[in-house]
């Protein structure tokens, strides 16, 4: 690639590496949906015959395979050069996909069984066949669009398809383990996809006559569907004893729901997510009434439960993954969905039960109950003290009704008030999707770095309080007893939360430093003195700017609460600088618009997007081997959006 005037030409740089795969045989999630989006990107989707039907948009198997065997996909990047910020740098990075037949269609196979595409011919065909016809679905248009665009592609030639076809409105994914793919389960996990596919009501498919694709598909988001089903009585002969369950829906239809609306990538994994719904007591089986020589798959899967008391959680559950197997979502599942509230009518006159708010004010459901909560430090921008509610059932104390109305980005609204930036930007923190939003318009201003300074800090700083309250408070953050096996474990603990100080401080915080932050001269100078005088006790050298590991080594635990107080104090400045600067910038954006307008109109700030601090276990992170949280997101397509708000065609309902 020639060189631009004014630009630096990264060198290139070639690597060969094989896709990792799971335990299950698929590649990584991300490797998958990145293939994929390329594979249809390099497509020319027209329209295909087959059973003397045309499928417009379509692609076949030959042309799927033919692009698999020698496929590439280049990104450049511009940027700040580290070394020189006042040059820019474009780095381009080309990869290049190799494959045989056999391995492409086994590709696609992953494809199909992730409901990226489907068989246009047969929409309930699972097999990625031999001279077949093949669509994308809701939920792959959703992915491809987000890879247009987070890679800048010109998405024109694509345009007929987004306008055409429905589009997966928002996709709930679910966070990875790093180092096998697995979904973490947690219990926020669970409540969060539960709430998902209950929907925000019971969900009775309307009685209009036959509907079309995209109505069907736009009525299935609203939540799984639901039938009422009436059961004989088991051992009853000669009895008309028959019992009515509400609320059912068949296990094959859970499976479909789950592997079309989330980033779920194949029925296994949605049938182990539907025997953690079954564990915790939010779904139960009614019936299966398939013969005795009908093949079965059963997934089974543990996990903790609660000693004693009244809690639905169990230590194991199964779903049956069977043509005639029906379930229905319990009690305990209807308040996990929060279905008690008094507008929760279902369509076509359906009513929840318990649909009085009686039951509301008086009764929480386990999960709710047992879930944690995350510490968060919110600033004020007029140079008050911020507050910090911890996470320990022990030491959380009782928060005040204004204490409450500062940490609620709402309460201004819902008083009439006007609503200030830093109410804006504690939103923003707060929703996850808005955050990711938040962070591509930084990104695009070259200061990204005042908010992942501010969230490593957060999460520094609740990592080195949840070791404090699990020593007994900061003030008494000591070893345990010399010569037992906790001693060593809380000592590599405290070593790891020392060297993650001196990664923020070499940073964002040293002269020079890659991402160095704008900051208040007065606390920089502060900074530095303190680290020249205790730099200079370690090591009897004047402090020269930056912090090499064996230096780090050195701090104890007094020095290290320090830091913290004055990362603290640069942290509220930062949450300043994006109140008053970025903040009022990234509101009057469109993207931020239609995203917050579709936050506010279905609450997924508060029912779908967990924290990724909400299942911080009790004990001190460095004390667990795998530190990895679960936590999910929801995204929104932007293209089903602007279908969902086109006007209607006479005679066809929404």
């Amino acid at each position: 690639m020639p060189e631009q005037p004014g630009q630096l030409q990264q060198p290139q740089a070639t690597t060969s590496h094989m896709m990792k795969t799971t335990k299950r045989g698929r590649p990584f999630l991300k490797d998958t949906l990145d293939l994929f989006a390329t594979l249809i990107v390099s497509l020319e989707l027209s329209t295909h015959k087959q059973f003397f039907k045309s499928f417009p948009n379509s692609f076949t198997t030959d042309e799927a395979a033919a692009n698999l065997a020698a496929l590439k996909f280049s990104q450049s990047n511009r940027g700040p050069d580290p070394r020189d910020p006042s040059r820019i740098v474009t780095t381009t990075t080309t990869t290049t996909f190799s494959m045989t037949r056999d391995m492409a269609k086994a590709m696609c196979q992953h494809f199909m069984d992730a409901r990226l595409i489907e068989n246009a011919a047969d929409r309930n065909s699972n097999l990625f066949k031999e001279r077949g016809v093949f669509v994308l679905t809701p939920k792959g248009l959703h992915v491809l669009e987000r890879f247009i665009s987070k890679n800048g592609i010109s998405a024109e030639p694509l345009a007929k398809v987004f306008s055409s076809q429905p589009i997966c409105l928002k996709l709930l994914h679910l966070e990875r383990r790093s180092t096998d793919d697995e979904i973490i389960i947690s219990q926020a996990v669970v409540t969060a996809l539960f709430r998902r596919f209950a929907g925000r009501a019971a969900n009775y498919m309307p009685d209009t006559a036959p509907l079309d694709q995209s109505q069907e598909y736009h009525e299935r988001s609203k939540g799984i569907p639901l039938v009422d089903v009436t059961e004989r009585a088991a051992g009853l002969i000669g009895r008309s004893a028959n019992t009515a369950f509400k609320y059912c829906f068949q296990a094959v239809t859970a499976l479909e729901w789950l592997c079309d609306f989330t980033s779920i990538v194949g029925r296994d994994e949605a049938a182990e997510m539907a025997a953690h719904f079954v564990r915790f007591g939010l779904i139960s089986l009614v019936s299966d009434k398939r013969k005795g020589n009908d093949s079965a798959i059963i997934f089974t899967v543990r996990g903790s439960a609660p000693t004693g008391g009244n809690s639905p959680v169990s230590q194991q559950g199964e779903f049956r993954c069977t043509s005639k197997a029906i379930y229905r979502i319990t009690d305990e599942g209807r308040r996990v969905a929060r279905w008690d509230v008094p507008q929760a009518r279902a369509p076509n006159g359906h009513d929840s039960p318990n649909a009085s708010s009686t039951n509301v004010a008086k009764e929480r459901s386990s999960l709710e109950r047992d879930a944690s909560t995350a510490d968060h430090t919110y600033p004020s921008t007029k140079g008050e003290t911020s507050t910090t509610v911890g996470t320990d059932p022990k030491l959380v104390r009782r928060v005040s009704l204004s204490e409450r109305r500062d940490e609620d980005p709402g309460e201004s609204r819902r008083r009439g008030q006007k609503e200030s930036n830093a109410d804006r930007l504690r939103f923003i923190l707060n929703e996850p999707a808005v955050r990711n939003l938040f962070r591509d318009f930084l990104k695009t201003n070259f200061c990204e770095e005042n908010l992942t300074f501010w969230l490593e800090v957060e999460d520094f700083k609740r990592k080195f309080n949840t070791t404090s309250s699990a020593r007994g408070g900061a003030d008494s953050y000591r070893a345990p007893v010399k010569g037992t096996p906790g001693q060593a474990a809380m000592e590599k603990h405290h070593d790891a939360l020392i060297q993650i100080a001196f990664i923020i401080y070499n940073t964002y915080l040293a002269p020079s430093s890659q991402c160095e932050l704008n900051i208040d001269h007065g606390l920089r100078g502060e900074l530095v003195s303190y680290l020249n005088q205790v730099m200079t006790e370690v090591t009897g050298k004047a402090f020269q700017g930056r912090v090499e590991p064996e230096q780090a080594a050195a701090l104890n635990a007094t020095q290290l609460q320090t830091m913290i107080r004055l990362y603290d104090r640069i942290q509220i400045h930062v949450f300043r600088l994006m109140a008053t600067d970025s903040v009022p910038k990234f509101i009057k954006t469109p993207e931020f618009k239609a995203l917050k307008a579709w936050v506010d109109d279905d609450g997924s700030t508060d029912d779908d997007s967990i924290d990724p601090a909400a299942s911080t276990p009790v004990l001190p992170p460095g004390l667990v081997e795998n530190p990895e949280q679960g936590r999910v997101h929801v995204t929104k397509s932007q293209a089903g959006n602007e279908h969902a708000h086109r006007p209607e065609r006479p005679g066809k309902s929404a």
